[in-house]
């Protein structure tokens, strides 16, 4: 006897959606600092920074950084990406909670071998699914990794803006730090005093990168921060693109900011402030203009600036606060 297509339609509904909300979820991460942790804070990447009045909660760890962790160091940052998904245990999970595989598929799990086995194909069909998208990921990101042009910026180190482990000057080994992990030559962190100019200067590079991410000014963001923060957002850029989305950031303000810690490594500054701000943050579709969605109004990050001698503060971290 011929089945019923009705289980059979369930089942593509079931696919199309769990397939559009894997694409859609970038829009929400596109924003700077909207995709959680990310850059590199020299030999405090993976340790957090000091709360704050303004962000006085727990913060979002760094998950993509070019910095390598101390041997034997416990990495948040890559424990909570690697337990998370887009479209793993979170929707999979809810769905199974809530009995809604069940009710698509028309008898649930006490539907008999039937059932049993059309939920076993349905798992199946969303997880190739899964698959599918991780390596279409990965190979384009490998692919625009691979266009770089193969010069300062093509190392880990470079990539980062900072200074290699072997400090400014010397030979490719001299100072470096055997544990890893950090710059400025294997030299302790020493605190730095930040004056009132410094934090003027984060308050504007706060809004002129929101605003350049926000016009999709690539050689503006060069300007404001280190080369691999520059790639994160290009990558994201590339992202919205690829979904005919922009995102766009205007009337950015600081509502309200403090120091949550400052240090010297080697010839290299270093300086996290926490900032809460307001902001118009939309995303519209290119080609027509029509607007998709609004994203938050208000945000409360951590960004880390570095400074080399004699030059500019380059945002070189964000983290997600509370």
């Amino acid at each position: 006897m011929a089945s019923s297509p009705a289980p059979r339609r369930r089942v593509v509904t079931l696919l199309a959606l769990a397939a559009s909300l894997a694409l859609a979820a970038p829009a929400v991460d596109a924003r700077p600092g909207g995709g959680g942790g990310m850059g590199s804070r020299g030999s405090k990447t993976f340790s957090a920074p000091p709360s704050t009045p303004t962000s006085p909660g727990a913060m979002a760890p760094i998950q993509r950084s070019q910095t390598s962790p101390s041997p034997g160091f416990n990495n948040p940052g890559m424990a909570a990406q690697n337990r998370g998904s887009r479209f793993g245990g979170g929707f999979l999970g809810g769905m199974l909670g809530a009995g809604l595989i069940g009710a698509l598929l028309g008898a649930g799990l006490s539907g008999g071998l039937g059932g049993i086995g059309s939920f076993i194909g349905l798992i199946f069909q969303i997880g190739l699914i899964a698959l599918l998208v991780m390596l279409a990921v990965r190979f384009f990101r490998r692919r625009s990794e691979g266009n770089q042009p193969a010069m300062a910026g093509n190392t880990p180190h470079a990539r980062s803006g900072l200074p290699p482990q072997g400090g400014l000057q010397g030979g490719p080994n001299a100072g470096m730090n055997p544990m890893g992990g950090g710059y400025g030559g294997g030299a302790r962190p020493q605190p730095v005093q930040v004056q009132p100019d410094d934090f003027q200067a984060f308050e504007r590079s706060l809004q002129e990168i929101q605003g350049a991410y926000g016009r999709e000014d690539v050689a503006a963001l060069r300007r404001l921060a280190t080369p691999e923060m520059v790639g994160y957002f290009e990558e994201d850029l590339r992202a919205n693109a690829a979904r005919g989305v922009v995102n766009r950031i205007s009337d950015v303000k600081l509502l309200q900011g403090d120091l949550s810690e400052a240090w010297r490594e080697g010839p290299v500054e270093f300086a996290t402030v926490a900032m809460r701000f307001s902001l118009r943050d939309e995303v519209f579709e290119r080609a027509t203009n029509r607007h998709v969605e609004n994203g938050p109004q208000e945000a409360k990050e951590f960004w880390t600036f570095v400074r080399e001698p004699g030059g500019p503060w380059l945002l070189s971290a964000i983290q997600q606060g509370r």
